[in-house]
């Protein structure tokens, strides 16, 4: 793709276009080996080499990420007074990225990041049915009566039912914080995104949520080797399996 540096660069959240121009002029800059004084050369970004203080910056016209959002950290791209997820977002990153959906701020998990709005928006519309599945901790252990009346949809307040949800056991190695390890869990999927959902379910049940972690969304699941706070591009497996979900 033929663009100028300057916008290749400021896409691929180098820089601002301004800074840009102080960077060309103080040789930071090099396009195939050569220093680039001018930040509005014209390239090309299937053929040329762009360098950074000989940090090659590949173009990416979509970026897929995922991260283990940790709590504490609210899912938005900016806050004036909390930490957001792009704060813990480091490295060369499309400077468009958001996040799809949220997470509460005190749950943790899954929580992918693109600038591919049409991917967002299927994830995200109700007509998809995209599911999403919890890991959850509770206050009280759960009663085998809970998985019809989920499977029935529960009445949280709303002006209608949530859509059908399946609920069953954790697994035995699920990940928790310690504080956890011996409260009673369970896995809930839901291809909804209410308010609050999750937690409002179990309410309605009688149950409070202690700990709550997002382990897929779609066909996309948490990778258990990425730490919470961590991030790392999706494979092109990943990618191709969540486009053809």
């Amino acid at each position: 793709m033929k663009m100028r540096l300057d916008r290749m660069l400021s896409e691929m959240g180098v820089a601002s276009r301004s800074e840009l121009r102080e960077m060309c002029r103080h040789r930071h800059v090099t396009v195939n080996g050569k220093i680039m004084k001018k930040s509005d050369t014209p390239i090309d970004t299937d053929t040329d080499e762009v360098c950074v203080d000989g940090e090659r910056i590949c173009y990416e016209a979509f970026s897929y990420i995922m991260l283990h959002k940790p709590a504490g950290v609210i899912t938005a791209v900016r806050d004036s007074r909390e930490k957001t997820v792009m704060d813990l977002i480091g490295g060369r990153v499309r400077k468009d990225v958001a996040p799809v959906g949220r997470l509460d701020k005190d749950t943790e998990g899954l929580l992918l990041l693109t600038n591919d709005g049409e991917l967002a928006k299927r994830l995200l519309s109700p007509r998809h049915h995209a599911e999403k599945e919890y890991l959850a901790v509770l206050d009280r252990e759960p009663d085998p009566a809970w998985i019809p009346r989920f499977a029935e949809g529960l009445d949280i307040g709303d002006d209608k039912l949530t859509a059908p949800a399946m609920l069953a056991d954790s697994p035995a190695e699920a990940s928790v914080p310690e504080a956890f390890t011996e409260a009673p869990k369970v896995l809930l999927t839901i291809t909804e995104g209410r308010y609050h959902q999750v937690k409002r379910m179990f309410s309605a049940v009688g149950a409070h949520v202690v700990y709550l972690k997002r382990l897929r969304m779609g066909s996309l699941a948490l990778d258990m080797d990425l730490p919470a706070g961590a991030w790392r591009p999706l494979t092109l497996t990943e990618i191709e399996e969540l486009k053809n979900s």
